[in-house]
C-alpha cells in the first residue's frame, strides 16, 4: 500500500492511537525499529513525543516559511500541544505553506496533528508534562538559530552545544523523565541519568550533523562551529566537497572526537538502566551502536561528499542488533563492543558535565502551568546531578 496515495490519517475508522502507530514507520525508519523494543507502557508516549517533535522539525525545516512566520507557527504549535491552542486551525493554516521539500508523510502528519495531540492529552500527568516541556523548549530554541542559519556555520562550539540541546538534548531529558516515571528502579539513578541525558542526545545529534554536512549545505545551512575550523585556517563559507581540503578534514576530526566522547557518555547512560529492562536497553544501545559505527565511517573517509557514502550498511545494523542483544545484561561486554566499534575514531576530552538546564530567561510561555511542577522537580534533580559533573570519559 502506497502511503503517498492512501493516507492512514484520512480513514475515520482508525483510532488516534492507531494513526500514530501506523504513521511512525513512514516518518522515521530508525524509531520504527527502536520504539517497538520498549516496554508496552512506554511505546505510546515515546511514539507520541517523537511525532510531535517531527511536526516541530517540519515547521522549522520548511524553506518556504520565513523566520518570523516560523516563530509564530512554533508558538501556535506549542500552545496546541500544551493547551488551549487550536490544532485543527493550525494544520489548515500550515498546509498551504509547505513546499515540495516537505515529504508526503510529513504533510499527512501535519494535517493530522490534532489526532496526535489528542493522544498526548490522555497520558498520565507526569508523562504529559515531560512531553509538553520537551515540545515547548524545542519550539523556543530551534527558531533562535534559524534567523542566522547559513553556510557560514555557527560561530562557537558553545553555539553548537546550544543547538544540539534544543533539537535533541531536550528529547534526552524527556526520555529520562518517561523512563523514571515508568520504573522506580530506573528512578533510583535519576541524578546520574540527568547528568548524562543531554550528552547522550548530543552524541546522536552531532553524528547526524556530521553525516549530513553536504545535504545541509545544499539547502544553505551549516551547523558546524567556525571557531573549530578557524584554528585550521578554514572559512566554512568557502568550503566545498571538491577538491578535498585536508585542513577542513582536520577540523572535522576534532568534531568527530567530541561526538565520540558524547557517545561514550551515552553508553554510560544506557548502563545505568537496570539489565532487567531489556527493551529500554535495546532502544538506547541500537541508537548508540549505529551512531559510533557512522562516526567510524566518517573518520575513515573525511573526504566524503554525501551522507550515503558514510551510511551504515544493513548488515552492520543487523550485526549491531545481534551483538547488543547477546551482551545486553553484561556491562563489561557492552563496553568491550563499544570500544571495538570505536577503534580508530578520534576522542576529545569534554568539559565537566553540567546539571539539567532550567527554563531559559526571557522565554515567554515556555514553562506552562502543566510543566512548572515538573521543571521545579527536574531543577532540584539537576542540582543534585552536579555532584557527578566531574566524571569524565
Amino acid at each position: 500500500m502506497r502511503f503517498d496515495t492512501i493516507y492512514w490519517g484520512m480513514d475515520p475508522d482508525i483510532s488516534d492511537q492507531d494513526y500514530q502507530t501506523l504513521t511512525l514507520p513512514h516518518v522515521s525508519r530508525t524509531f520504527a525499529l527502536t520504539i517497538p523494543q520498549l516496554p508496552e507502557a512506554l511505546r505510546a508516549p515515546v511514539t507520541n513525543a517523537y511525532l510531535l517533535c517531527r511536526i516541530a522539525d517540519t515547521i522549522e525545516d520548511e524553506p518556504a516559511v520565513s523566520p518570523p512566520e516560523t516563530i509564530a507557527l512554533m508558538q501556535r504549535f506549542k500552545e496546541a500541544v500544551a493547551g488551549p491552542g487550536d490544532a485543527p486551525a493550525l494544520a489548515r493554516d500550515l498546509a498551504p505553506l509547505l513546499s515540495d521539500r516537505t515529504l508526503p508523510a510529513e504533510r499527512d502528519l501535519v494535517a493530522n496533528m490534532a489526532r496526535v495531540i489528542r493522544v498526548t492529552a490522555k497520558f498520565e500527568p507526569a508523562q504529559r508534562a515531560a512531553i509538553v516541556r520537551c515540545v515547548e523548549l524545542m519550539c523556543f530554541g530551534m527558531p533562535r538559530f534559524q534567523f542566522n542559519a547559513s553556510i557560514r556555520g555557527l560561530a562557537l562550539s558553545s553555539d553548537l552545544d546550544d543547538y544540539c540541546y534544543y533539537v535533541a538534548g531536550v528529547v534526552g531529558e524527556m526520555l529520562t523523565d518517561l523512563f523514571c516515571c515508568y520504573s522506580p528502579q530506573i528512578a533510583a539513578n535519576r541524578d546520574r541519568l540527568d547528568a548524562l541525558a543531554e550528552s547522550f542526545a548530543q552524541g546522536l545529534q552531532m553524528t547526524n550533523i556530521l553525516k549530513d554536512i553536504w545535504e545541509d549545505r545544499s539547502r544553505g545551512v551549516s551547523w558546524l562551529p567556525q571557531e573549530v575550523f578557524t584554528r585550521h585556517g578554514v572559512d566554512l563559507a568557502q568550503v566545498s566537497a571538491e577538491p578535498h581540503d585536508p585542513r577542513y578534514a582536520a577540523g572535522l576530526q576534532e568534531l568527530i572526537g567530541v561526538a565520540h566522547a558524547h557517545l561514550r557518555n551515552a553508553l554510560e547512560y544506557t548502563l545505568l538502566i537496570p539489565p532487567e529492562e531489556a527493551g529500554i536497553r535495546r532502544f538506547c544501545l541500537w541508537a548508540v551502536g549505529l551512531a559510533i559505527l557512522t562516526l567510524r565511517k566518517i573518520a575513515a573517509n573525511p573526504a566524503f561528499s554525501a551522507g550515503a557514502q558514510v551510511k551504515v550498511s544493513h548488515s552492520a545494523v543487523a550485526m549491531t542488533q545481534i551483538l547488543t542483544t547477546v551482551a545486553l545484561r553484561r556491562n563489561w561486554m557492552l563496553r568491550r563492543l563499544f570500544a571495538q566499534a570505536a577503534r580508530g575514531v578520534p576522542l576529545a576530552q569534554l568539559a565537566p558535565l553540567r546539571a539539567r538546564r532550567t527554563t531559559p530567561t526571557g522565554a515567554p510561555g515556555v514553562e506552562s502551568q502543566g510543566t512548572a511542577r515538573v521543571a521545579g522537580e527536574r531543577q532540584e534533580a539537576g542540582e543534585r546531578a552536579a555532584t557527578y559533573g566531574s566524571s569524565r570519559v
